[in-house]
Order: structure tokens, then sequence, then C-alpha cells
């Protein structure tokens, strides 16, 4: 349930939050950890992860424009491949902040990497966990992923131009073409 009131209360706070710009900027979202994202072992369940890693790519969306273009159109947001890694635990009541970016794309596709940055006990931040995740938008209409050459011109960006594409991202690529062809 909580998840709920999250989503609320960045639907009612986005208007006042600066808007993002893509591809360069960045969401950044305060949390805490709360009794119900807890698993058995007393930390941060896993899948809460993921769960609050959606917010951050919603706020994103939000914050840029896009989800407005998102709902004209009636696209669906898809993450077509995901991979995490966690580097530290998560305990009660610890406060986090969650980093949203883009950071590469293609045709149809966005690469966006999700940060769960924490603070260590001399108060230096401390990543708990990264994520990198493949999306696009599906346009049920035509049957097709949105191009993100479209996706851009809906937030009024006309030319981006591509980062470099990152090791650890090329190798999160390369992974997934491999996984998609079967080995």
């Amino acid at each position: 349930m909580n998840l709920w009131f999250r989503l609320l209360w960045l639907l009612l706070t986005a208007w006042r939050r600066p808007r993002i710009v893509p591809p360069r900027g960045v969401s950044e979202l305060a949390f805490r950890v709360w009794p119900t994202d807890l698993d058995i072992s007393a930390h941060m369940n896993n899948g809460r992860y993921w769960t609050l890693m959606d917010l951050g790519r919603f706020d994103l969306m939000v914050r840029s424009g896009l989800w407005k273009a998102v709902r004209r159109y009636r696209w669906l947001p898809v993450v077509t491949a995901a991979k995490i890694r966690f580097r530290r635990e998560m305990r009660l009541f610890r406060p986090f902040r969650l980093e949203t970016r883009i950071v590469a794309w293609a045709d149809t596709w966005l690469v966006m990497e999700h940060r769960i940055v924490s603070r260590a006990r001399d108060g230096s931040p401390v990543v708990a966990a990264m994520a990198l995740i493949r999306a696009g938008l599906y346009d049920r209409k035509a049957k097709a992923f949105v191009p993100v050459d479209r996706m851009m011109a809906e937030v009024e960006i006309v030319a981006a131009d591509r980062p470099p594409l990152r090791r650890d991202v090329k190798a999160f690529l390369d992974a997934e073409t491999a996984m998609r062809k079967g080995g």
C-alpha cells in the first residue's frame, strides 16, 4: 500500500520540482526504508528496488513532459531487459536517494541507469544498488515501438547527441542480445 502513497506523493509534488531535460537530466527522489519494504532478513526486499525504480522512470517521464504524450497517444512504457547489482543492504528507516538517468539509446529503445545512494557512517555517499534497464514506449495503435527521435520531439528536443557507450552498458546490451538469440 505504501507504494501507492509514494506514487501519489510523487504526482502531487512533481510540479514543484525542476523540469528534467532529457537525455542529460537526472531524476533524484528521496525515500526511506519502511517496514513494508523489508523481507524476512529485515532488509529491503530485492523486488522493492525494482518497484522504486519504476517510480524513478515515472518521475523522469512526468517532469520531462513525456508523460503527456504517453497519455495522449496511449503509449505503453515497457522494460525489455534489466540487470541489477546489490552492493550494500538497506535496513529499516534508512534514508536514501534514487537517481535515474538515460545513459544510451538507439532507434526505439533507451538504456536507463538507476542508482540507490545512501550515506556511510562518515556521511559520504554510498551506492547501495545500481541497475541498468532497457526500455521503450510501445504504440499499441501502430503495433510498434516509438522511435526515440519522436520521444525527444515530444519533449521539444530536436537533436540530442548520443553519449559514448560505456563498457558496462555495452556488456549489458551484448548480454541482452545473446539472451534474445538463445545463448
